[in-house]
């Protein structure tokens, strides 16, 4: 864990940055379709650098921190989260078809930059 910033204009920018993360991380709590897993694992970041006191309540956190603490020590994603993300990506992906009705190449854009994020998240450790 990295010790915070000392420097009071960098603490306040990496406090920003964690609080804003951290309200993202909650709105997608209950917002389909926005991620929280990747806001909550920059908050921890924000705040590791400028609030010990707020990362280790998000590390202790009952619902998000063992998330958390497993993407830190391991790079791991539950079995669960990866496929929410694909099932997230896939409903996202027919939403935008269905409500944009896109061209060929920019469906297959969306759709391949898509496939790639989730062949990632799933070479992730569990």
């Amino acid at each position: 864990m990295p010790a915070p910033v000392g420097a009071a204009p960098a603490r306040l920018l990496y406090f920003a940055l964690g609080a804003a993360a951290l309200a993202l991380g909650l709105v997608g709590v209950v917002v389909p379709l926005l991620p929280t897993t990747p806001f909550l694992i920059l908050a921890a970041f924000g705040f590791a650098r400028s609030s010990p006191r707020l990362e280790a309540w998000l590390l202790a956190h009952p619902r998000f921190g063992p998330g958390l603490l497993a993407w830190r020590s391991r790079r791991a994603i539950a079995p669960a989260a990866k496929r929410a993300s694909a099932l997230g990506m896939a409903a996202g992906l027919l939403l935008f078809w269905a409500w944009r009705q896109p061209g060929l190449p920019l469906l297959l854009l969306v759709g391949s930059l898509m496939l790639l994020v989730a062949a990632w998240i799933w070479t992730r450790p569990d």
